[in-house]
C-alpha cells in the first residue's frame, strides 16, 4: 500500500495546474481502492463552505458549483470534526443533505477524512459506494495517509495560483496576502527583487501565454546559446579528458536536436505554457522516467538531462531580459530583498538606499537572517512556506514586519493607507532621535545600562565606535565563519585590538568561538541529525584546545594595556566545563603575562564569564556564581532548549516565544539568584532589544541588556517613558498569564496606554 500512496501522490505533484491534479487524483484513488466514487472539496473561508472540485464517480457538472456550508452536510461534519467519518448507509444519517447536482441518490457507504494543513482544513476528500458497508480500516487508514500527504501541496498550490493564476488571469491584477513570521519589526514598499536567483526547473512555476510564437522564438534562441556553450565546453576538454567522458556530450547534442526536446516543448508552448514552463513540463517527465529505470547508467541519464535543461533555462531567461550576465537588474528603485536565505553577502551586495525590506523564504523569528534584518533596522518577514522567490519578482510588494503579512499586488485603497502608516512611523522614529542623547533613565529614576551585540557586520561594529557605549556580546565567530580556514593567532589579535580600542574605556564582553548548529565553518565541516543538540560552542572547543588556546591567548595580547575585555564561555551546562575552560584561560594568561612582562608590557586580567542558555544551568547557580565574574543570559537558546523548539525550523516557528510564561519565569529566576548571590547579570538575547521585552527585564531586575545598534535609541526612549513599579506590575500579569498571547495582550495594553504602541504595530 505504501508502494501506492508514493505512486498517486508522485504522479498528482507533477500536474502543474491543481484543479487538474485533484481530477487525476480522484481518480488514482477510485481505481485502486475499487469504489464507485472518490470526490474532493476545498475550503473557501471567504464563502464558508466547501467547493465541490473534482470528482470521479459524482455528476462532473456539478464541480464548481456545488458548495456545501462548513455546518452542513455530511462535508460539513467532517471539517467540524476534523476526523475520518465512516458511514455504512449515509442516506439514513441525520446529517445528510441531498444536493441533486452532484447525483449520489445510488451511494450508501460513506468514507470521508479532512485534509488538514498546520491545524486548518483545507478540504475534504470522500470515498463512497453503491453496496451498504462500512469501510475497512485499512481502506481509512489508507485515506487518511494520502489526505496528509498531499494537504501540504494543496496549501502550496493555493498560495502560488493566487499570485500567478495559471488560467490566464495576469497575477499583476490581483491582491493576495501572504502570511510568514515576523522577522524585523516595520513597513516596507517595494518592488520584489531577488538576486542571483538561481533559476531552475525545480524552483521555476509554471506560467500560461497566449503569445505562442513568441515563446517558441525564445526556445529556439535558448538552445542554439545552448548548444553554441555545449560545443565550446567539449573543445575545450578535448586532449583533457578521456573521449569516453567527452561523450556525453554528444548525448546533450542529440537532445538539442529539434526532433527531440524540442518538438514536445514547441508542442507545450501551443498548449498555452510559455517557453521556460514547457521546458519545465517536458523535461521533469523525461527525467521521472530515467529515475525509475533499473538501469544505474540509464538513471545517471536524467540527471544529464536535467544538466542540460537548466542550461536551457537560464538562456531563455537572458534571451527574454536582453542579458548576457544576469536575468535581473540591479534595483534603482525601492525594493523588497526576497531569497529562500537572506545572507549577509547578499546584503552587503544589496543597494542599502534601495533596501525598503526583506523577505526569507526560510527561517524563523530567530534565525540569523531575522537577527541581521533587525540589527540593520529593515522590517522583514520569514517563513513564507507557500511561495517561491520567483513569484515574487517584479510584483509590487507591502511588508508588514510587525504582523508577518506580505500583501503582493496590493489594491489602491490599501496601498495608500500603508503609505500613510509608513509616514505616521517615520515621523514617530524622527520623535525617537531627537531623544537620542538622553540617559536611559525610567520616570521614577531607574538606570538600565544598554549595549550592544556586535560581530555580525562592519556597520554595527562602526556604531560603536562613537566610544558611548560598551559591547555586551561580541561575537567572535563571525570572522571564522567568512575565512577559508582557522584564522591564525596574529590574524586574531589584530581583529580583537580593533574592537577593544574602539570603545577603551567602556566593557568590551568577548564571546568565544561558539559554531555548531545553526553556524556551521566551512572548513570545518560537522554532520549531525540534531546539531542543536549536538558538538558545539564549548564543547567544541574544550575538545580542541588547540583552537581555545589560540583564541584566548589572542584575546589576551589584544588587550594588553587596556581594562575593558571580558571573555565569555557560550553553551556552558555544566561546572565540569567551566572549571576545564578557567584551567585553559589560566594556562594562556600565565604565557601571555610573561611574554608582556618581558617586553615591558602590562596585562590586566580579564573578568570570566559565562552564557546561561543551556536549562541544566539554571539548577547550578550557586556553584556556579563562586566560578565566574559574571553571568550573561543568552535568552535566544534557552527559549529554543526550554520549549523543546527548533528556532529555525518553520514548522513549528510558532511555538518559539521568548514571552513564553515558562521562559519568563526561568529569567525572573535568574535574576533573583544573581542578586543573591551578588553576580553581575545581563541580556544579550532578542528580547533585550524589544519594548515589551526591555520593560519586563526591567522589572525582573536586570539592569544590564545588550542588543543591536538600532535598538539603541528606540530602548532608551522605552524605558525613559515608563516608571519601575509599572514594570514590576506588567511582569506579575505576565508570570500569570496561561500563554505567551496573553502576554503579548498585557505588553500592547500597556504600551497602548503609556503612548508607546506604535513600537509594536504599524501607525504612530
Amino acid at each position: 500500500m505504501l508502494t501506492v500512496l508514493k505512486s498517486i501522490v508522485q504522479e498528482v505533484n507533477q500536474i502543474p495546474r491543481l484543479t487538474d491534479a485533484l481530477f487525476r487524483l480522484a481518480e488514482r484513488v477510485k481505481q485502486t481502492m475499487g469504489v464507485d466514487s472518490c470526490s474532493i472539496y476545498l475550503a473557501d473561508y471567504n464563502a464558508q463552505a466547501f467547493v465541490l472540485k473534482a470528482t470521479d464517480g459524482l455528476a462532473p457538472d456539478a464541480v464548481e458549483l456545488v458548495k456545501i456550508g462548513f455546518s452542513e452536510g455530511l462535508i460539513g461534519l467532517v471539517g467540524q470534526r476534523e476526523e475520518p467519518l465512516n458511514i455504512e448507509d449515509a442516506p439514513n444519517h441525520p446529517r445528510f443533505k441531498q444536493y441533486p447536482e452532484v447525483k449520489e441518490e445510488s451511494y450508501h457507504a460513506f468514507l470521508g477524512t479532512p485534509i488538514i494543513h498546520q491545524r486548518k482544513v483545507l478540504g475534504v476528500i470522500t470515498m463512497q459506494q453503491s453496496a451498504m458497508r462500512k469501510f475497512s480500516e485499512d481502506e481509512e487508514a489508507f485515506l487518511v495517509t494520502l489526505a496528509a500527504q498531499i494537504a501540504l501541496e494543496i496549501s502550496h498550490a493555493e498560495t502560488r495560483g493566487a499570485l500567478n493564476p495559471i488560467a490566464g488571469i495576469y497575477a499583476g491584477h490581483m491582491q493576495k496576502n501572504v502570511r510568514g513570521v515576523p522577522g524585523s519589526p516595520g513597513l516596507g514598499m517595494g518592488v520584489g527583487y531577488s538576486p542571483h536567483a538561481a533559476y531552475t526547473l525545480a524552483t521555476w512555476i509554471v506560467k500560461q501565454t497566449d503569445k505562442t510564437q513568441q515563446e517558441i522564438d525564445y526556445y529556439r534562441k535558448g538552445v542554439e546559446v545552448t548548444r553554441t556553450q555545449v560545443e565550446a565546453l567539449s573543445q575545450r576538454l578535448e586532449g583533457q579528458v578521456p573521449d569516453d567522458v567527452r561523450a556525453i556530450f554528444q548525448l546533450y547534442h542529440q537532445l538539442l536536436d529539434a526532433n527531440s526536446l524540442g518538438r514536445e516543448v514547441e508542442a507545450k508552448i501551443r498548449d498555452g505554457w510559455d517557453a521556460a514552463s514547457s521546458l519545465k513540463l517536458v523535461v521533469e517527465a523525461y527525467a521521472a522516467r530515467f529515475e525509475a529505470m533499473d538501469d544505474p547508467y540509464m538513471r545517471e541519464r536524467a540527471i544529464d538531462i536535467v544538466d542540460l535543461s537548466n542550461r536551457i533555462l537560464v538562456n531563455i531567461l537572458q534571451v527574454i531580459s536582453g542579458k548576457s550576465e544576469s536575468v535581473s537588474d540591479r534595483p534603482s528603485e525601492p525594493s523588497i530583498l526576497v531569497a529562500e536565505e537572506v545572507s549577509a553577502p547578499m546584503l552587503a551586495e544589496f543597494p542599502k538606499e534601495y533596501l525598503a525590506g526583506i523577505i526569507s523564504i526560510r527561517g524563523s523569528n530567530n534565525s540569523h537572517a531575522a537577527i541581521l534584518a533587525r540589527a540593520m533596522g529593515v522590517p522583514a518577514v520569514m517563513g513564507c512556506q507557500n511561495v517561491s522567490p520567483t513569484l515574487l519578482e517584479k510584483k509590487e510588494i507591502l511588508l508588514d514586519g510587525y504582523a508577518g503579512e506580505v500583501i503582493v499586488s496590493p489594491e489602491k485603497a490599501i496601498k495608500a493607507e500603508f503609505s500613510q502608516l509608513i509616514e505616521e512611523e517615520k515621523l514617530l522614529s524622527e520623535r525617537i532621535d531627537k531623544e537620542a542623547g538622553k540617559p536611559c533613565q525610567s520616570e521614577d529614576g531607574c538606570r538600565i545600562n544598554l549595549l550592544v551585540n556586535a560581530g555580525l557586520s562592519a556597520e554595527i561594529e562602526t556604531a560603536v565606535r562613537s566610544g558611548k557605549v560598551g559591547i555586551g556580546l561580541y561575537r567572535t565567530e563571525i570572522p571564522f565563519m567568512m575565512r577559508e580556514r582557522f584564522p591564525s593567532e596574529s590574524e586574531q589579535v589584530e581583529l580583537y585590538r580593533n574592537v577593544l580600542m574602539s570603545a577603551p574605556d567602556r566593557e568590551i564582553v568577548m564571546r568565544t568561538l561558539d559554531v555548531g548548529g545553526d553556524k556551521p565553518l566551512p572548513y570545518f565541516p560537522i554532520t549531525e541529525e540534531n546539531p542543536f543538540l549536538g558538538w558545539r560552542g564549548i564543547r567544541l572547543t574544550l575538545d580542541h584546545p588547540e583552537i581555545f588556546l589560540v583564541q584566548i591567548r589572542a584575546m589576551l595580547r589584544a588587550s594588553i594595556g587596556l581594562q575593558n575585555l571580558s571573555i565569555m564561555l557560550p553553551m556552558i551546562s555544566s561546572v565540569g566545563e567551566v572549571n576545564e575552560a578557567r584551567r585553559l584561560v589560566e594556562q594562556a594568561f600565565f604565557e601571555v603575562e610573561e611574554e608582556a612582562r618581558l617586553k615591558g608590557e602590562l596585562l590586566y586580567r580579564p573578568r570570566l564569564g559565562i552564557m546561561l542558555e543551556v536549562p541544566s544551568v539554571l539548577y547550578q547557580l550557586p556553584q556556579l556564581a563562586k566560578k565566574v565574574d559574571f553571568f550573561s543570559v543568552g535568552s535566544n537558546d534557552l527559549t529554543q532548549y526550554l520549549l523543546a523548539v527548533d528556532r529555525n525550523n518553520t514548522r513549528v516557528a510558532s511555538l518559539y516565544n521568548s514571552y513564553h510564561p515558562a521562559v519568563l519565569s526561568a529569567l525572573y529566576d535568574i535574576a533573583r539568584q544573581a542578586d543573591q548571590y551578588q553576580v553581575p547579570v545581563s541580556v544579550c538575547g532578542e528580547i533585550a532589544g524589544e519594548p515589551g521585552g526591555a520593560i519586563l527585564l526591567m522589572g525582573m531586575g536586570y539592569r544590564k541588556l545588550s542588543m543591536n545598534a538600532f535598538n539603541l535609541r528606540k530602548i532608551n526612549w522605552v524605558v525613559r517613558n515608563v516608571n519601575l513599579s509599572e514594570a514590576q506590575s506588567l511582569l506579575s500579569c505576565a508570570l500569570t498569564s496561561d500563554s505567551y498571547e496573553e502576554v503579548f495582550n498585557h505588553i500592547n495594553q500597556y504600551l497602548e496606554v503609556k503612548g508607546l504602541g506604535g513600537l509594536v504595530r504599524a501607525g504612530s
